[in-house]
C-alpha cells in the first residue's frame, strides 16, 4: 500500500490549483470466482485487482481519477491532470495525517486464500448433487461460488488515515425445473463477511434443496390470479421491496438533488407508525458491513424511519455538501474505478410484535409472497414492479395452493402507509446492489409483513 511520504505529496498536489478536499483511495483485492453448471466446472478465476483512486472537491464540484500504476512519477502526473480541470484559490496547506484504527468486529478464522481449490469444488458438489436428486422435474442446476479479500487505505486533506480489510464469501445456487415446456427457478444465495468458515454454520445442501423446492413446486403450479388484494410477504429476502422501492430514495445522491419522493420531508409521518427502518453497517459479519465506509468513516447504525417518520437519509461527503448536512459512515464504491456515493449496506425493516402465524391467520383472503424475485424500481417516483419466485393463495386465514407469475406493482411511498401488520421475525437475504458507484454487496431484511392493499399483477381472474 502506500507510504505516508507519497499520500501527502499526492494530497498537495490534487489541492494545487484550487481543490478544497482531496481524497485517496487505495486497494488491493485478492479474488476467486468458479462456475459449476451440471456438476462440471465451466470456469475458475484467482486473481488480484490493485490500484489507485484519487478525488478532488471545490465546494461541489468533484473530479475524479484512477490508475493501476501507483509509481510516484505516474501519481503526480494524473492527479496533476485532475487538479487542473478545477481551478479556484490555492489551498496549499493540508491537515497532517493522523493514523486511525477502527475497531475490527470481523474476525475471519480462515482465511479464503488459504483454503484448497478442491475444497471449494466439494462444497460446489455437495450443493449440485443435492439440488439435482430433489426431484426428476430438476433440468438444470447451476452453482457460483464467489470470495474475495479486499484491502483498503484511506486518507484525505482534513487528516484521516485508516485502513481496513473486507473478506466475503458468498455461493448462489439457481436451480430450474421443467414440465410440459414450462420453466420456473428456484435460487439461494447465502453469503457474510466472514472467511471460509461460514460453511461451517450453514447447510448448503439444504439451501440447494429449497431452491429446487421452489422450483418444482412453482413449475406445478397454477397461475395467480390478479387485481387488489392484501399481501403477506414473507420474511429475510422480501426486504428487497423495501430496498428498491423505498431505500433508494433515501440515499444522499438522489435526495440531494430533489429527485426523490422523501426529499424534504425529515420529520414528516412518511409510514404507518409501526415501521421503523434501519441502516447497520456495524452488524458484526453480516454481509453488507465494513469496519469503515469507502471514504473512510466509521460504519454507524442509521436509524432512518421510526415509527413511521422520516429521522435520516444516507449522506456521503459530496452530498453532505450539497445538504449542509453530515456524512454518516454510508459512502460505498464497488472498486477504486468508482467514486464513492451514498449507498445502503444492511437495510432492513425492525421487529413488529406479530407471530408470523398471526398475520396470516388475520388475512382472510390475498396473496402470500415466500420468496421475491427481480424486479425494477423508478427512484424519483418509488414505482416499482417485482415477481414473485414463489407465491400461495390465502383462503380463510390459511395458506393454500401455490400460484406462479404474480407481480407486485406499486408505489414504494404508498406501500410504507399500506403495512397494517409487522412480524417478530426478522432475517436477512444477501444480494448485489448496482447504482452510479458500482456493484456492491448488500443484505436486506424484514419480519413477515402484511401491505393492507396491494396490485397484483396475474394471468387469471379471481
Amino acid at each position: 500500500m502506500l507510504n505516508n511520504a507519497l499520500i501527502g505529496d499526492v494530497i498537495d498536489c490534487a489541492l494545487s490549483t484550487g481543490g478544497d478536499f482531496a481524497e485517496i483511495f487505495n486497494e488491493d483485492r485478492r479474488s476467486t470466482t468458479i462456475k459449476m453448471m451440471e456438476g462440471k466446472i465451466e470456469r475458475a478465476v484467482s486473481g488480484r485487482d490493485y490500484g489507485v483512486g484519487i478525488r478532488i472537491f471545490n465546494d461541489t464540484n468533484v473530479i475524479y481519477a484512477y490508475t493501476n500504476d501507483d509509481s510516484r512519477d505516474n501519481l503526480l502526473e494524473i492527479t496533476g491532470d485532475a487538479a487542473r480541470a478545477l481551478t479556484g484559490k490555492s489551498q496549499l496547506s493540508r491537515q497532517k495525517l493522523n493514523k486511525t484504527a477502527a475497531e475490527d468486529i470481523h474476525h475471519i478464522k480462515q482465511p479464503p486464500e488459504n483454503i484448497a481449490h478442491k475444497n471449494k469444488v466439494e462444497l460446489m458438489r455437495k450443493a449440485h448433487h443435492a439440488a439435482r436428486d430433489h426431484d426428476s422435474l430438476v433440468s438444470q442446476v447451476v452453482i457460483n461460488y464467489q470470495d474475495y479479500d479486499q484491502r483498503v487505505l484511506i486518507a484525505n486533506s482534513e487528516g484521516l488515515l485508516t485502513e481496513d480489510e473486507r473478506v466475503r464469501t458468498r455461493t448462489a445456487i439457481n436451480v430450474v425445473a421443467t414440465r410440459n415446456g414450462e420453466k420456473q427457478t428456484g435460487y439461494f444465495a447465502p453469503g457474510a463477511h466472514r472467511g471460509f468458515e461460514f460453511y461451517e454454520d450453514i447447510n448448503i445442501e439444504e439451501k440447494a434443496r429449497e431452491a429446487a423446492r421452489t422450483a418444482v413446486t412453482m413449475v406445478r403450479a397454477d397461475f395467480c390470479p390478479g387485481g387488489s388484494m392484501p399481501v403477506v410477504i414473507n420474511n429475510g429476502f422480501g426486504g428487497v421491496i423495501f430496498h428498491e422501492a423505498c431505500g433508494h430514495s433515501l440515499e444522499a445522491t438522489s435526495v440531494a438533488k430533489e429527485n426523490s419522493v422523501f426529499a424534504n420531508k425529515i420529520g414528516e409521518q412518511i409510514a404507518a407508525p409501526q415501521i421503523t427502518a434501519i441502516d447497520d453497517g456495524t452488524i458484526p459479519q453480516a454481509w453488507g458491513s465494513q469496519n469503515v465506509d469507502d471514504e473512510g468513516i466509521q460504519t454507524r447504525r442509521n436509524v432512518l424511519i421510526e415509527e413511521g417518520v422520516l429521522k435520516n437519509y444516507l449522506v456521503d461527503r459530496l452530498n453532505s455538501r450539497r445538504m449542509d448536512s453530515k456524512p454518516n459512515g454510508t459512502g460505498r464504491r464497488q472498486s477504486y474505478k468508482f467514486s464513492p456515493t451514498s449507498r445502503m449496506s444492511n437495510t432492513y425493516i425492525d421487529n413488529g410484535s406479530y407471530t408470523p402465524e398471526e398475520i396470516i391467520a388475520q388475512t382472510e383472503e390475498g396473496l402470500y409472497a415466500k420468496y421475491m424475485g427481480g424486479g425494477s424500481v423508478d427512484p424519483a417516483t418509488g414505482e416499482f414492479n417485482f415477481n414473485v419466485r414463489e407465491g400461495y393463495l390465502i383462503k380463510n386465514g390459511e395458506i393454500k395452493k401455490p400460484v406462479r407469475g404474480a407481480t407486485l406493482i406499486g408505489k414504494g411511498a404508498d406501500i410504507l402507509k399500506k403495512i397494517d401488520m409487522v412480524g417478530n421475525d426478522l432475517d436477512f437475504g444477501q444480494g448485489m446492489c448496482g447504482s452510479m458507484s458500482g456493484s456492491i454487496p448488500t443484505n436486506v431484511g424484514q419480519p413477515t409483513l402484511r401491505v393492507s392493499n396491494l396490485t397484483v399483477g396475474g394471468r387469471k381472474e379471481r
